[in-house]
């Protein structure tokens, strides 16, 4: 783990240095859609891309290009605390929007394993996924904000929620295939189904563990399915 982090930080202080970087960055795309950006791939999904590939957002500083957040996210994540760190974020918006706090952890979880910078191929954004037309709905300004994805994640669940009676499996098949393809059943969509059952095993195993262990969110079980 020491020499992935020592490789971090030499290609975010390369990074710094030149304008075009040739440096070894490996990425795949899960079923989901999200990106996975390593520097020591230990997969055979991963293929290999060139940093100084990635375009350079104009005005911006090469520090803020979805590359190096990838990278940032990398050294962070090293810290075995990475989850907890959204703990209160999560924890604020439950209890603003009546919803057990496991439950939008373990959405996060199969959204974007706490991956703040996650970005799917269809431009879904941050730890809930949320597509920009969503945010701009939810008056999420910054989707790569913890604490606006947080918010505005959990606020839209809390309307499906609404929509589909507190039924959270149906909830959770919309937030996955979107409201129109969900009304009284789970459509027949595999990548729906998964989605759905992932996230109901993880909710299961947080509460669980919570239960055994304190930890900094508080279990409240404030819907019903």
């Amino acid at each position: 783990m020491g020499s992935r982090l020592s490789l971090c930080c030499l290609l975010l202080t390369a990074m710094l240095c030149a304008d075009s970087v040739e440096a070894a960055l490996y990425k795949y795309v899960d079923a989901r859609g999200v990106c996975h950006y390593t520097n020591v791939p230990g997969d055979q999904r991963y293929t290999s891309i060139s940093l100084h590939s990635v375009p350079r957002p104009p005005g911006k500083t090469v520090l803020d290009s979805p590359s190096s957040r990838s990278l940032q996210w990398m050294k962070y994540q090293s810290n075995s605390k990475a989850s907890a760190a959204f703990d209160s974020h999560i924890q604020r918006a439950a209890r603003v929007h009546q919803i057990d706090p496991m439950l939008i952890k373990a959405i996060i979880k199969a959204e974007s394993n706490f991956n703040p910078y996650a970005v799917s191929s269809q431009g879904a954004q941050g730890l809930m996924q949320l597509m920009p037309g969503t945010a701009r709905d939810l008056h999420v300004k910054d989707p790569f904000d913890a604490w606006q994805n947080v918010y505005g994640g959990t606020r839209y669940f809390r309307k499906l929620l609404n929509t589909y009676n507190g039924n959270i499996r149906l909830s959770l098949a919309a937030y996955n295939a979107g409201p129109g393809r969900v009304k009284t059943t789970i459509p027949r969509i595999p990548e729906t189904i998964a989605y759905v059952n992932k996230v109901m095993r993880l909710y299961r195993m947080y509460r669980n563990v919570a239960v055994a262990q304190p930890t900094t969110i508080k279990v409240r079980q404030l819907i019903v399915n």
